[in-house]
């Protein structure tokens, strides 16, 4: 995939905003990161009713302050990237986005004000500035087995359900609605909390039979623990087996490149953000 032509302004500016090789895209990433704490140290100040009632017109302005901060940062990151399509639809530019958009959404809704705090995911950062390589590695690697496992774990789930919704049929059936189980969706409801052995106690059966279901339906529950288990890792082996970079790419964030890959695989940028590029 080809890269959009930079200006000398915005590659020197691509080098501290997107990299972390420079001691001044290093800083940047930190100072972000200490910015990112602060605002959402203020979002929860101002959940505190006391807090809110002495304070509350000052923090919403500070908190507007960090929000036409990230706002201008974000649309920078967009100005300088060399790909822009994939930094928008990158994990990191998609969390950026979240992180402001809560705010302009409250003007609208002001009950959305608080989901600012999906502000705390952009620390993620953090991987990148401290060089975290080892855990970059895993994560990368539960991601990818993910992605490889997502008709497996489809094919689970919809056993699962289908096994959820036999077991809320017959304990409704057993108990009935003299017995709080007063329709199949309640039942299930029971089954779904009995399966997973959470076990709330809100809705429980009475009935011989239906204790009898109760029993059989927790240790389904306990014996379908091991089936994600087992297909995690048997993919887990086999991505092993393929020995990948943990490199992120640090305009999309994807990782899984090649040991010897310079440039990314899944948006064309270059792998390095130092000077020799």
């Amino acid at each position: 995939m080809s890269q959009r032509e930079q200006t000398e302004l915005q590659a020197k500016l691509y080098k501290i905003i997107f990299g972390t090789d420079t001691p001044a895209g290093k800083w940047f990433d930190l100072a972000l990161i200490f910015a990112i704490l602060i605002s959402v140290g203020v979002i929860v100040a101002d959940s505190l009713a006391d807090v809110h009632r002495s304070y509350g017109d000052l923090l919403q302005k500070i908190e507007w302050g960090f929000t036409a901060l990230f706002t201008i940062e974000y649309l920078v990151r967009i100005w300088i990237a060399r790909n822009r399509r994939a930094y928008l639809l990158s994990v990191y530019g998609i969390i950026d986005l979240l992180a402001i958009l809560p705010s302009y959404l409250a003007i609208l809704i002001p009950q959305t004000a608080p989901l600012l705090i999906i502000r705390l995911l952009r620390v993620l950062r953090v991987f990148r500035v401290l060089r975290l390589v080892g855990y970059l590695h895993e994560a990368n690697q539960i991601a990818g087995v993910m992605r490889n496992s997502w008709r497996q774990i489809f094919v689970f789930f919809s056993i699962v359900i289908t096994i959820i919704i036999v077991f809320g049929c017959l304990i409704y059936v057993l108990e009935g609605p003299n017995n709080g189980f007063d329709n199949i969706p309640v039942s299930v409801y029971w089954a779904i909390v009995t399966v997973t052995t959470v076990g709330y106690g809100d809705v429980v059966p009475v009935t011989a039979a239906g204790r009898a279901i109760s029993g059989l339906a927790m240790l389904v529950g306990y014996a379908i623990i091991a089936v994600p288990t087992g297909i995690f890792t048997a993919n887990i082996i086999e991505k092993r087996q393929t020995k990948r970079t943990p490199l992120n790419c640090p305009q999309c964030a994807r990782a899984g490149h090649e040991e010897d890959a310079r440039y990314c695989r899944h948006c064309g940028s270059s792998l390095s953000t130092s000077d020799e590029d």
